[in-house]
């Protein structure tokens, strides 16, 4: 386990579960072809010695508040809640873990104990989905947090790194753009790639 007083940059993968990339009613394979560049940028994490991987997997209880809003999905000890297999190796003791019940990472057990037991960290980096939904309400969240503590610490999200759904009702390139938008005036980088 890397000892957290040195990290200075910690990658942040969020919800790339099958639920949302492989099956199930709210998934879009799509979404796949973010895989590559995670893998990349998540390889070059594990082998810094000043970064750490943090790793969300959307997971939710029977009855959860959400599927109000939602289909039911992601149901906990289902494979919709796992990890997609291309990233099933990077669930090491190195890598931090959260399961999250809700759209926002901040909220997530164990979540911000794991940012303040972080002093040094200089870099977040996002990547994952879905783009205008779960990046989006970590994101600037994450933004606020830093803010009110005034740490300054930069987010980054690589737009090659995350993606969102396609349906009648949700159009896959006006909610990035949607949302790209939204996250660069919270004051977070949005760069190409990396």
């Amino acid at each position: 386990m890397k000892i957290f007083s040195n990290v200075k940059r910690l990658l942040i993968n969020v919800d790339m579960v099958n639920g949302f990339v492989n099956e199930g009613p709210m998934h879009d394979s799509y979404i796949n072809h973010i895989v590559p560049m995670q893998i990349r940028l998540m390889e070059a994490y594990e082998s810094d010695e000043e970064g750490v991987i943090a790793i969300v997997k959307d997971t939710h209880r029977e009855g959860c508040r959400e599927f109000n809003r939602y289909p039911v999905h992601c149901l906990e000890n289902t494979y919709e809640s796992e990890l997609i297999d291309d990233l099933k190796r990077f669930e090491t003791m190195d890598a931090c873990i959260f399961r999250k019940n809700s759209t926002s990472t901040i909220y997530a057990k164990g979540f911000l104990e794991m940012i303040e037991n972080l002093p040094s960290l200089e870099e977040v980096v996002i990547v994952g989905c879905c783009t205008d939904i779960c990046i989006l309400n970590l994101a600037i969240p994450l933004q606020n947090y830093f803010d009110e503590m005034n740490r300054n610490v930069t987010i980054t999200i690589p737009k090659n790194g995350v993606e969102t759904y396609d349906s009648p009702t949700h159009k896959r390139y006006e909610y990035n753009d949607m949302a790209f938008k939204m996250l660069s005036q919270a004051g977070i980088n949005i760069v190409e790639v990396m």
